[in-house]
């Protein structure tokens, strides 16, 4: 009986598990069906996309549902073909767009390429096979996706969409221009605030461009490889961090190393920036409105000037717990300049990332779904809701990617860092693909641009003001009061001393109360007796002197004011901690620090309006030399600049001038290279620009109340170098954004 019934139970598990067996067997062999489908499909689409001409796409699909269009007939026919896995399902009145998105992706875009043959046949080895693919077939799926992506935007259209993305990029734009004006505001507060001496004033100076190089290398190579948005947004938010917190810290290497972060954190700016956009912008569009949006970085000048115009002077925006901790006004500034960043992190969530990028990285559906948004939203805005968005198949290109295979029982951090490895690697690449044979001479030669340029341009800029400087420190020595000899003894002084000059004075049993010392010198003289209380000093020095039996009481007159002096029975009580923040001292001189960067930024306007008008009309290579060639000019008049209003004007005429070449190098750059390497090109070229704004400003500088004639002529041969080397790059005007 037990017998029987266990083979009873035998029979049915065998005839159960042949039930699965023919199941899964059947399934498979419809899957086949499934793909052969697909393949046939895809040859079809791929053939009628050679056949037609790479500049006419047509917009009504073949009666056999092959192309890459879709009519409204088909639109409305699910039946009868048409459409690709992403968009089945889908009709025009889809609000679905990328996060929404839940689909399964088609299996064409694992395999990068939409093209049928021997490839589509292998499409489930595709993936694990990445390495195999050739660079001569990416190269041409890269091509062949450049012309159709092309197409594509062109039947989007300009409008809302592009506009919307405008004002979002501009503030991540803006915030660049913002860091640049920062610490050259704060420094005069932040070198009494910190008593820093001249070499740390000089670091503080250089440091954001040192942090800008490395964002600018750094940021630009992740975006060729993690996403536009994505690198964009991490790189935005490392600059707000650190921004905020080098407000708050007090001491100086802390400060030092916050700005340098917030520096790496916008170095990522620019390069990515201008490559997100212009992957929104057709070839007829795409010179002008790259120019438009380079107006932000002078708004974001302005919006710097302005607000230390409002902020800084005002001591009353300060508070302080006990002498330890200090806010003064000009950390309120610093905070208010986070602004820009904190917005356009923003409202770069609302944007999605570039559908190129998606393309080039072979994700088909998530790059269609953005350019259906993209269409739409123009559509509408332009009040025809019901066109609808005909493509239903793009070109992908096939991947070359290594797949790392870490294992289930791989612990997170290894994982972690074979990834790290893997990126690196791939980043690698992608700066040794910049000097291929195909670049190499577009890149050296965009190097020699780039370096020339932003060498003669930075140090101008930073010579201007400190030349003005100049000038009026000579003007204010001119009036200075000389005292020799003189004997004074049993005077109390409460009164302010302002640039005077003391030799070989003898104070005897005098008082000094409550004052401030202001430019003052004392050389070769005695104190005798005296009494400091509640001094407050600003360069103010004691050279040679003698103290006999003095006291000071609650000064700030440290060590570093008395140079080879000589404390007999003197006392120090209660000096003053850190250093006393006052800008009753400097306040005409803040104000023409702000006035003066705040026109020479706003003076830019005008070339800014020129170059977008004329960019697609005389082409980029043009608006690039001749724009050198006229600030290479305007250098020599450079040398009449006796007066601060002279220096105003010329500073004001030079940036007015060279901001043409700015961004017509700004879109010849972003047009030379392929979407794959665009950014990690851009970052180089503009890490390289911060080097060579390093080297001009401190060169510049080191000749500030020397000579005019050096760093005119070094500014002019820069200038006639670059436009030199720039008629030798090719015309990018009307190409197809590779």
């Amino acid at each position: 009986m037990e017998d029987g019934y266990q083979n009873r139970t035998a029979f049915i598990k065998g005839a159960k598990d042949i039930a699965k067996e023919v199941k899964r067997q059947a399934s498979k062999k419809v899957g086949r069906t499934v793909d052969r489908m697909n393949d046939e499909y895809s040859r079809r689409s791929y053939s009628r996309f050679e056949e037609d001409d790479d500049d006419d796409y047509p917009v009504q699909g073949s009666q056999d549902g092959g192309g890459y269009y879709r009519g409204d007939s088909q639109a409305a026919d699910d039946d009868e073909g048409g459409h690709s896995d992403s968009t089945e399902g889908h009709d025009e009145d889809d609000e679905i767009y990328e996060g929404e998105y839940q689909g399964i992706p088609r299996a064409d875009s694992g395999k990068g390429s939409l093209a049928g043959g021997p490839g589509s046949v292998a499409a489930g080895a595709q993936q694990f096979r990445d390495v195999g693919v050739s660079e001569a077939e990416r190269r041409k799926d890269q091509e062949e996706l450049a012309q159709q992506y092309e197409t594509i935007l062109q039947e989007c259209g300009h409008g809302k969409f592009q506009w919307t993305l405008y004002f979002v990029l501009g503030l991540a734009l803006m915030a660049d221009g913002v860091e640049i004006f920062v610490v050259g505001f704060v420094l005069p507060s932040a070198e009494k605030d910190m008593c820093l001496s001249e070499p740390n004033k000089s670091m503080l100076g250089l440091i954001v461009y040192f942090g800008m190089m490395v964002g600018a290398f750094l940021w630009g190579a992740l975006a060729d490889r993690i996403g536009r948005r994505q690198s964009l947004l991490i790189s935005l938010s490392i600059n707000s961090i650190f921004s905020f917190f080098s407000s708050f810290v007090q001491g100086y290497s802390t400060f030092l190393f916050c700005r340098l972060l917030s520096g790496v954190g916008i170095g990522g700016s620019i390069p990515i920036v201008f490559s997100y956009y212009s992957e929104f912008l057709s070839q007829e569009k795409r010179g002008e409105h790259l120019s438009w949006l380079c107006m932000f970085w002078m708004i974001g000048g302005i919006y710097a000037s302005a607000m230390a115009w409002a902020i800084i002077p005002h001591y009353g925006w300060s508070f302080q717990m006990g002498s330890a901790y200090q806010f003064h006004s000009w950390r309120v500034f610093v905070l208010v300049c986070a602004f820009p960043s904190v917005a356009a992190i923003a409202a770069l969530n609302a944007m999605p990332e570039s559908p190129r990028f998606y393309l080039e990285n072979g994700k088909h559906d998530e790059g269609w779904m953005i350019l259906k948004q993209v269409h739409d939203t123009n559509m509408r805005a332009k009040g025809h809701p019901e066109k609808v968005f005909t493509v239903t198949t793009i070109k992908t290109v096939k991947q070359m990617d290594e797949l790392v295979d870490t294992g289930t029982d791989t612990p997170v951090w290894q994982r972690y860092r074979l990834k790290i490895v893997s990126l690196s690697q791939q980043i690698r690449n992608n700066i040794i693909a910049c000097f291929t044979p195909e670049y190499k001479r577009t890149t050296f030669m965009l190097m020699a641009v780039w370096f020339t340029m932003s060498f003669s341009y930075y140090g101008l800029t930073v010579w201007f003001p400190d030349m003005i400087k100049y000038i009026q420190k000579q003007e204010y020595e001119s009036r200075t009061k000389t005292f020799s000899k003189e004997r004074v003894e049993h005077v109390t002084f409460n009164f302010t001393l302002e640039n005077q000059v003391h030799r070989q004075g003898h104070y005897f049993n005098d008082k000094f109360l409550n004052l401030k010392m202001k430019s003052m010198v004392f050389e070769d003289s005695v104190f005798e007796e005296c009494y400091f209380e509640d001094i407050t000093s600003t360069h103010t020095v004691f050279r040679n002197c003698t103290f006999i039996a003095s006291l000071f009481y609650n000064t700030d007159l440290f060590k570093y004011r008395f140079v080879d002096c000589k404390l007999v029975n003197s006392t120090f009580l209660h000096n003053k901690e850190g250093c006393i923040l006052d800008f009753s001292d400097d306040f005409n001189n803040a104000y023409m620090i702000y006035f003066v960067n705040f026109l020479g930024t706003l003076a830019v306007l005008p070339g800014n309006i020129v170059s977008a008008l004329l960019m697609d009309k005389i082409g980029r290579l043009r608006m690039l030399a001749g724009s050198s060639v006229i600030s290479c000019v305007s250098c020599f008049f450079l040398m009449f600049g006796n007066s601060e209003s002279g220096m105003i004007a010329l500073l004001c005429l030079f940036g007015g001038i060279s901001i043409a070449s700015w961004n017509a190098l700004d879109v010849i750059t972003v047009e030379l290279y392929p979407s794959d390497k665009r950014t990690t090109a851009f970052g180089f070229l503009n890490a390289l620009c911060k080097v060579a704004a390093v080297l001009g400003i401190s060169i510049f500088q080191s000749f500030v109340g020397i000579t005019k004639a050096v760093p005119i002529l070094f500014a002019a041969g820069a200038l006639a170098a670059g436009s030199f080397l720039a008629t030798k790059l090719p015309e990018t005007r009307g190409q197809v954004l590779q």
